[in-house]
């Protein structure tokens, strides 16, 4: 049975995450809105959120046999990492999430990696303001802090490191903010356009027809791969093979084996990033679709929902991405 006050928290982590938010920050946001944990506590661990957008039991479906039970007279339990069979029921009880935004979450936690920098989430601009002179984020830095002049800037990172010094300006939260919503304001202007242009394009720019066909030729070609290796072991075991010949086909086959297998590794994945790609852009587009007024004040909801990243290059050249591509000079 679902309890609808828990499962409103549960709605909430995926919608959150969907926004752009991470595990990270989710669990902040339900520590300061005084949301226990499923253990009761006060505090959330990112890990406890990660395992809550991954249980597939919150889309209606059951994993049986995750952990099983090593020794019947000490009832010790171990995680299942293949030793016996696991049993994926579909449809096993009523659904919290839909299973479309069930897979939209696993998509993107996919593709949401790391770039050249190690992506962080202490605030709402982390990783999101990049340096127009390296490429590196902008960090937070507190001038005067122990006087009331106290006040948060945002600088590149590596301004300061090695020979060459960034050029690139420092930002307070509040030019920041001034700057988004002149910024949004510009692309709620432009809204219908870019709406009809994505609509056009979409089909070409995500068609990932030819990428699946080509998965299935390469799920078939490992097929045939494991099987000539099977059959080439089983040979030798049964007849006398010079062994120098042996190695050097089996080598052969299992060389065969990692290419088409790092191949097909390759296509699904660029087919997992072009499903979320796509779906990113509808949620951003959605979202677009309903701000219906001009904004005249920051809302944090509405950052998480646009923006990709903001690149600095000088004061006067500061540069919004938005999560369709478009970029916004204000």
């Amino acid at each position: 049975m679902i309890n609808e006050e828990q499962a409103a928290i549960v709605r909430r982590i995926y919608g959150l995450f969907l926004q752009g938010r991470s595990p990270y920050a989710i669990a902040k946001i339900l520590m300061a809105d005084g949301i226990p944990s499923p253990g009761g506590k006060k505090t959330w661990a990112s890990g406890t959120v990660k395992s809550i957008l991954t249980n597939e039991k919150y889309k209606g479906d059951a994993l049986l046999q995750k952990v099983y039970t090593v020794d019947f007279l000490s009832k010790k339990k171990k995680v299942n990492k293949g030793e016996v069979p696991q049993y994926y029921v579909e449809s096993n009880h009523q659904a919290i999430i839909s299973p479309q935004e069930f897979d939209a979450v696993q998509k993107q936690m996919a593709v949401r990696h790391p770039g050249k920098n190690r992506q962080s989430c202490v605030s709402i601009f982390s990783s999101k303001i990049k340096c127009g002179d390296c490429g590196s984020w902008y960090g937070s830095k507190v001038w005067h802090s122990n006087s009331k002049y106290r006040k948060t800037i945002w600088q590149c990172n590596h301004k300061f490191d090695g020979g060459k010094k960034c050029t690139t300006p420092h930002l307070d939260e509040k030019t920041i903010k001034e700057l988004f919503v002149k910024a949004v304001n510009i692309l709620l202007t432009e809204k219908d356009e870019i709406i009809e242009n994505f609509n056009v394009i979409k089909d070409t720019l995500f068609d990932i027809r030819p990428l699946e066909t080509e998965r299935s030729q390469l799920q078939k070609e490992l097929n045939v791969a494991a099987e000539l290796i099977q059959q080439c072991i089983k040979e030798n075991a049964r007849i006398a093979l010079d062994q120098k010949e042996y190695k050097k086909r089996y080598d052969e086959l299992a060389k065969r084996l990692d290419n088409v297998q790092e191949r097909l590794d390759e296509v699904c994945h660029t087919i997992m990033e072009k499903q979320a790609q796509k779906e990113k852009i509808e949620m951003f587009l959605a979202g677009l679709q309903k701000q219906e007024e001009l904004v005249t004040e920051f809302d944090e909801d509405l950052w998480y929902s646009l923006i990709e990243y903001v690149t600095v290059f000088d004061k006067e050249d500061i540069r919004f991405t938005f999560k369709n591509g478009t970029e916004i000079r204000a």
